[in-house]
C-alpha cells in the first residue's frame, strides 16, 4: 500500500463512526439542494477503493450506502409530498429554479423511470424524488423505483472503486465509463419512447 494512502486511512474514523460517515454521505447526496454540494458518488467510489485496501468490508459498505441512498430518497419524496409548494418559495430553491424546472421536465417525460435514472445523473439526483413527491406520485411506485436504484448505486459505485483498487486513477476511469453507460441507456430509452409515440401518431 502506498504511504500516502496509509496516512490518509489513519486520519479516518474507525468502526461505527466510519460507517456512519459513509451513511451520511449517501443520505445527504439524495436530499434536495444539499445533494448539490455533497460529492457523494465520488466519495463512495473512493470508499470502495479504500475497502479494497482493507478499510471496511465491501458487503458492509454496499449495505450502508444502499440504506443511506434509499432513506435519502424517501425523505426527499416525503418533503416534496407534504411541504413541496412551501419549500419552493425558499430562497435556496429560487436560486436553483432552472434546476428544479429541469427535474420537473425530466420527471414528467419519464415518469417513474426518472427516479431510477436520476440516481446516476448528478445535479438532478436529489431534486427528482422531491419533484415526484410534489407531483403526487404514488408512494408505493416511488419506493419500488427508489429501492432498485439505491441497490444498484449502493453496489456499483463502491464496486467501481473496489475492483479498480489497483490505483485511484483506475477507479476514476471505471466510474466515468459506468456514467457513460447510464447516459447511453437513458438516451436509448428516450429514443424508444419518441419513436413509439410518433409511430402511434
Amino acid at each position: 500500500m502506498e504511504s500516502w494512502l496509509q496516512q490518509f486511512i489513519g486520519f479516518l474514523p474507525d468502526g461505527g463512526s466510519y460507517l456512519l460517515l459513509l451513511f451520511l454521505v449517501a443520505f445527504a447526496e439524495s436530499l434536495p439542494m444539499i445533494g448539490l454540494i455533497v460529492p457523494g458518488s465520488t466519495l463512495i467510489v473512493f470508499a470502495g477503493f479504500l475497502a479494497s485496501h482493507g478499510k471496511c468490508s465491501f458487503i458492509l459498505l454496499g449495505a450502508i450506502t444502499t440504506t443511506g441512498a434509499l432513506l435519502g430518497d424517501l425523505l426527499s419524496f416525503w418533503l416534496g409530498f407534504h411541504y413541496g409548494s412551501k419549500l419552493l418559495k425558499l430562497r435556496i430553491f429560487q436560486k436553483q429554479r432552472r434546476l428544479v424546472k429541469r427535474s420537473e421536465h425530466f420527471f414528467v417525460y419519464h415518469g417513474g423511470k426518472s427516479i431510477f435514472f436520476a440516481r446516476f445523473l448528478g445535479p438532478i439526483r436529489g431534486i427528482t424524488p422531491f419533484v415526484a413527491g410534489l407531483s403526487g406520485m404514488s408512494g408505493r411506485s416511488f419506493s419500488i423505483y427508489a429501492l432498485i436504484s439505491a441497490v444498484l448505486w449502493g453496489i456499483c459505485y463502491p464496486g467501481l472503486g473496489y475492483f479498480g483498487g489497483s490505483s485511484w486513477q483506475d477507479a476514476q476511469s471505471l466510474s466515468a465509463r459506468f456514467g457513460l453507460i447510464i447516459i447511453v441507456v437513458l438516451l436509448a430509452t428516450i429514443l424508444h419512447y419518441w419513436i413509439r409515440r410518433n409511430f402511434k401518431r
